[in-house]
């Protein structure tokens, strides 16, 4: 029997456009194939639903989706919220979870990912060890119980490794990091070294490395990091809080784009995560270098950090990609239209990221391109576009459903990007293996049991 699977959806989306009566062919392998459709070959034929790449979520807490909607307030005799005063809340999860509820968490998260179009993810892992700081027998059990959370969803990740000295400049120690910091860079490089090559193999599996910001980690720690690991993509909380800004300065006299340059942390297997307070010249620093930003509107915006200034970033030549972080919403196509909506409302004028083609689709083909080709890239996947050779990961949308009525072939990506519900998606597959089968996942009812119950004990 031919292991062939070819898709036949209304339209697919390929070579940035859409076309009418093309199908996709999926080989054995999980990965698209060029040419005439073998003899034999199984037919999935997909009637009023439009196929396009996965959707690839370039930074992610998945643990974090324990805390949405409890964080939502001003604590009495606070006075205000902010990020910090949000951080102290959300370590309340990150203090209390054993391995088996770190997988419970992030199984939760990614299976919401999956039924929102997500086929990969970056997660930025700093959970490390026990609840008194001491390291598990296996130093990297809570990353192996990510993955594994990660791999039965279906979803593709990339563990990035996530390093940690201290609680700050001059800032005294934080007993409830405990579970984050490593002793020392050599161990945190050794820990993501024998991640890599225990995780080498499994599909769907990578790992890279991310010091965590310039608070958490020395400049020892960050040029240690520059040149340890050369193959892997190196990620880091980037200019996200003026009081980081400040402390940089204080501590090395330096922005920090600025002290990441001087270290030579960037390049282009570099993503600044966040970037919300750089200046022109810290912009041009990242274009330069070839590096990439991955901006998190959602996030950003629930904590008050403030706006990515993308419009900047592009005219520097710097590539943007978009995440979820700490999952506030799981939606990247509206992480799209919250980064452009932040910058309309910021320039007070429209269609802030627009090329300037005059295409219909114009601003939501940079945007897709964001959420799919540029995640892929920041996370080193040959994913994120449904070209020949590339792995078979792509979601469809129905046609027919209410938020997509009325659109045209020219305007139907801009109504997918731009208005678009995520409760369009229908089919998800990663690698040739179908995860999502007309909105239902497999696990969906088990997990969110497991989910809900977690939750109410750690917050009854």
């Amino acid at each position: 029997m031919n292991a062939t699977t070819v898709y036949q959806p209304d339209v697919l989306f390929a070579e940035g456009r859409f076309h009418e009566g093309r199908a996709l062919t999926v080989g054995a392998d999980g990965r698209v194939l060029a040419g005439p459709v073998p003899e034999g070959a199984r037919v999935v034929r997909l009637p009023g639903r439009a196929l396009l790449p996965g959707l690839v979520n370039g930074h992610s807490h998945a643990f974090q989706r324990l805390i949405r909607g409890r964080t939502e307030y001003v604590p009495s005799g606070v006075g205000s919220d902010d990020f910090w005063s949000w951080r102290e809340a959300m370590y309340r999860a990150a203090e209390s979870l054993s391995p088996e509820e770190v997988y419970l968490a992030s199984r939760q998260a990614f299976l919401e990912m999956v039924l929102a179009g997500i086929t990969a993810v970056g997660e930025f892992h700093y959970l490390h060890h026990q609840a008194d700081g001491t390291p598990y027998a296996d130093p990297n059990e809570l990353a192996h119980a990510v993955i594994g959370a990660a791999q039965d969803v279906g979803l593709r990740i990339v563990l990035l490794r996530v390093g940690y000295a201290r609680a700050g400049f001059r800032v005294a120690p934080n007993p409830r990091q405990r579970r984050f910091i490593d002793p020392n860079v050599d161990t945190f490089l050794a820990s993501v070294e024998t991640l890599a090559r225990t995780t080498k193999g499994q599909p769907g599996v990578s790992v890279g490395l991310a010091p965590h910001s310039v608070r958490a980690v020395t400049r020892e720690w960050l040029a240690a990091a520059a040149t340890a690991l050369p193959d892997l993509p190196l990620h880091m909380h980037v200019a996200e809080q003026p009081r980081e800004i400040e402390a940089c300065l204080a501590e090395h006299g330096r922005r920090p784009v600025e002290l990441l340059a001087d270290v030579g942390l960037l390049s282009p297997r570099f993503t600044a995560v966040h970037a919300v307070h750089v200046t022109e010249a810290e912009a041009r620093l990242l274009g330069e270098r070839e590096a990439l930003v991955c901006a998190c509107p959602s996030t950003e915006r629930n904590l008050g950090d403030g706006i990515v200034p993308a419009d900047v970033l592009l005219q520097a030549g710097v590539r943007v990609c978009l995440g979820s972080d700490s999952q506030a919403t799981v939606d990247l196509l509206d992480e799209a239209r919250q980064l452009e909506g932040h910058l309309r409302l910021a320039r007070l004028r429209r269609a802030v990221l627009d090329p300037g083609t005059g295409a219909v689709d114009g601003l939501a083909a940079r945007l897709f391109d964001m959420a799919t080709a540029q995640g892929a890239r920041s996370l080193g996947l040959d994913a994120g576009m449904l070209a020949p050779g590339a792995p078979a990961d792509f979601f469809t949308v129905d046609l027919n459903h209410p938020s997509l009525l009325g659109a045209s072939p020219a305007s139907l990506l801009a109504g997918i990007v731009l208005g678009g519900d995520k409760a369009a998606v229908r089919d998800v597959v990663v690698g040739g293996r179908a995860v999502v089968t007309d909105g239902h996942h497999a696990l969906a009812e088990a997990s969110g049991r497991a989910f809900h119950s977690l939750a109410r004990r750690l917050y009854p």
